[in-house]
């Protein structure tokens, strides 16, 4: 019994820390948090694009607090009533459209990150809702495994019909994005003659290992399998990554250059953003998120529990602390927002400012993170009107080019 309650007391000095840190976080009341939620739904806006608000208010007016299985329940019981009329439908077709639904509000159940037993079967949910939607595509979406490591990579292969290799987009997640959310940006680039792998980001989703000074040799391992698939060109990769797979492109464009014909860099942190202040002022509370952007690198990151070993852990993270920016780098584009509250300017303006090669800096003076706004330039706009034409444009494709 002794040992029992020595072990109660030593769980209670880790967990009492760790709480008090949490506390000090100024986030969104749940009342906030879904006054915000259907507002963003109104209007498609992250996180909520792509969702019914209709959807959005029902499962909403079933949370009423901020425990996230209490989050992950309401959500998944709008899901389940997509899921259950796509088992009864007939065509193959709405059923498909059914489960694309089904997977939107399992994965908006998951959201931002997998931290609780209701979160992480609100993320199997959307996996499986994804494989029954995705059946129907055409060209095929192909479930990759990649040995890495003892486990394996994950990721999403979409190529477009061709009697000669192909370029492809190598597309990373984001913090709380998912390798099934950059794929649906990237399908309208099929039509084009460019196919896609599309992948997790390190800590996220299926990803085989969590965020840490190295974890980019994941992608290296991506990298070496897409060059040697007869159907790809290795000599036309771009790599794509959105937010905080925007740092890991940014890395890849240096570390991987001879690879790469370029990247893409959307808001990516650099330097500044890693630091402990910042972390402090800017990541903790963040009203541009939702809610939760701290608790979710938390989720991410290799070796943290608490708030407390974020500031330990993501100092080392920085590309000017890994000596890496006065390397040569691939061609870039960045894209990025004036008034993006979580990625700091001074790191786009650092890495615009780095390495030898050119770069092109699509900034929206009104826009926030990833340069998007409410209405106007939202995140499908984004992409198909600015980052689609430039790898395009780097791959020396056509827009009316049909191999």
């Amino acid at each position: 019994m002794e040992l029992r309650y020595k072990k109660i007391a030593l769980y209670l000095l880790l967990i009492i820390p760790h709480f008090c840190t949490w506390a000090q976080s100024p986030e969104r009341t749940i009342d906030e948090i879904k006054v915000e939620a259907q507002l963003r739904a109104e209007k498609g806006a992250y996180p909520m694009g792509g969702l019914d608000p209709l959807d959005v208010s029902q499962a909403l007016t079933l949370i009423k607090t901020r425990d996230r299985d209490e989050w992950a329940s309401g959500w998944s019981y709008v899901a389940q009533k997509y899921t259950d009329r796509a088992k009864l439908v007939d065509n193959q077709t709405e059923a498909a459209l059914l489960y694309k639904r089904a997977w939107r509000l399992y994965y908006t159940a998951q959201w931002p990150v997998p931290n609780s037993l209701g979160k992480v079967q609100a993320y199997e949910n959307a996996l499986k809702s994804y494989a029954q939607y995705s059946k129907t595509l055409n060209p095929a979406l192909t479930v990759i495994q990649i040995p890495f490591e003892g486990k394996s990579i994950t990721g999403y292969l979409r190529l477009p019909k061709s009697s000669k290799p192909v370029p492809i987009i190598l597309a990373i997640s984001g913090l709380d994005s998912r390798k099934e959310t950059v794929a649906e940006s990237y399908n309208q680039i099929l039509e084009l003659g460019v196919g896609y792998f599309a992948v997790d980001g390190p800590g996220t989703g299926q990803a085989p290992i969590k965020v840490s000074p190295n974890a980019e040799r994941m992608f290296s391992t991506v990298l070496d399998y897409l060059q040697k698939l007869p159907q790809i060109d290795p000599n036309r990769i771009i790599v794509s990554g959105v937010s905080f797979g925007g740092y890991w492109s940014s890395k890849l464009a240096i570390v991987e250059r001879s690879r790469l014909l370029g990247a893409v860099s959307q808001s990516p942190p650099i330097d500044e953003f890693f630091s402990v202040d910042f972390l402090q002022t800017k990541t903790l509370g963040n009203k541009e998120y939702l809610f939760d952007l701290a608790p979710a690198f938390v989720n991410v990151f290799e070796g943290a529990n608490s708030i407390d070993d974020l500031k330990r852990i993501m100092p080392a993270m920085s590309l000017k602390a890994q000596g890496l920016l006065s390397k040569p780098t691939a061609p870039t584009l960045v894209v990025a927002g004036a008034k993006d509250t979580q990625v700091p300017l001074s790191d786009i303006e650092l890495l615009m400012q780095s390495g030898d090669s050119p770069k092109e800096l699509w900034l929206n003076p009104k826009g926030g993170h990833l340069g998007r706004e409410m209405k106007g330039w939202t995140d499908p706009v984004i992409f198909s009107k600015v980052i689609i034409p430039w790898e395009l444009r780097m791959l020396e494709v056509s827009k009316v080019t049909n191999p």
